[in-house]
């Protein structure tokens, strides 16, 4: 246990210096217009834009690195990557192991897509992404939830016949509705808006890009990055 503790701090120490010379950014790559990966192989997206030119004000060298949803904070805590860009919402219980920046979006709608407009969500089996907002949502009406790895397996449930609805994102289920799949009416509106994740020892990296999102705002480049990739509504 010690010696676990003391890489652990050692790792931490790691990334902390590291952002002097490099900051290592991680993404999943797998959620469109959020991040992905282009025909290349390159990250992209509203998240590869806005990285970029976070890096640039805050006066970073910066690289990208994926890595899968379910293991992304735990990554980023023992010094894989030096920040989180992933679509990820602010909430309490993920700001008990780790820091965010102010958000860079307000929060997203949450949205259903079905087969049919006319699903039954309170007496169906409801598809989410593992350890998202919107599982959590779920769980808490006490509905029935089944959980999947990645957001392009949640609506694979979906067409399958494994789920009657997915909710995610409506910025996501805009890119997968189309004459099967439909939009519900409904929405809801869970979560405290995106901003980047950070380890809570990484105060004055988190310092820099706090900086550099508020000149984004104050000089309109953030919204007008938001309509663009259409990911959600405007500051």
């Amino acid at each position: 246990m010690k010696s676990l503790i003391l890489s652990t701090a050692i790792a931490a120490v790691a990334g902390t210096m590291a952002f002097a010379d490099t900051v290592r950014l991680g993404t999943e790559g797998a959620y469109a217009p959020w991040n992905f990966l282009n025909d290349a192989g390159e990250v992209d997206g509203f998240e590869r834009e806005l990285g970029d030119e976070l890096c640039k004000r805050a006066e970073l060298t910066c690289e990208w690195v994926t890595n899968e949803w379910d293991s992304i904070i735990p990554n980023l805590t023992s010094g894989n990557y030096d920040a989180i860009i992933a679509g990820m919402s602010i909430t309490d219980e993920r700001e008990e192991v780790i820091d965010f920046t102010q958000a860079y979006t307000p929060p997203d709608p949450s949205a259903y897509v079905a087969l049919s407009a006319d699903v039954d969500l309170e007496g169906g089996v409801i598809a989410a992404q593992a350890t998202t907002i919107q599982a959590a949502f779920i769980a808490e009406q006490g509905w029935t939830v089944v959980e999947f790895a990645t957001p392009e397996e949640t609506v694979a449930a979906v067409r399958n016949g494994e789920a009657d609805a997915v909710l995610a994102d409506k910025s996501f289920l805009d890119t997968v509705v189309d004459g099967e799949l439909v939009m519900l009416e409904r929405t809801e509106a869970i979560g405290g808006g995106v901003g980047l994740g950070l380890r809570e020892s990484d105060d004055a990296l988190r310092a820099k890009f706090d900086a550099a999102i508020t000149s984004m705002k104050e000089d309109g480049s953030l919204n007008t990055m938001i309509a663009k990739w259409e990911v959600s509504s405007q500051w």
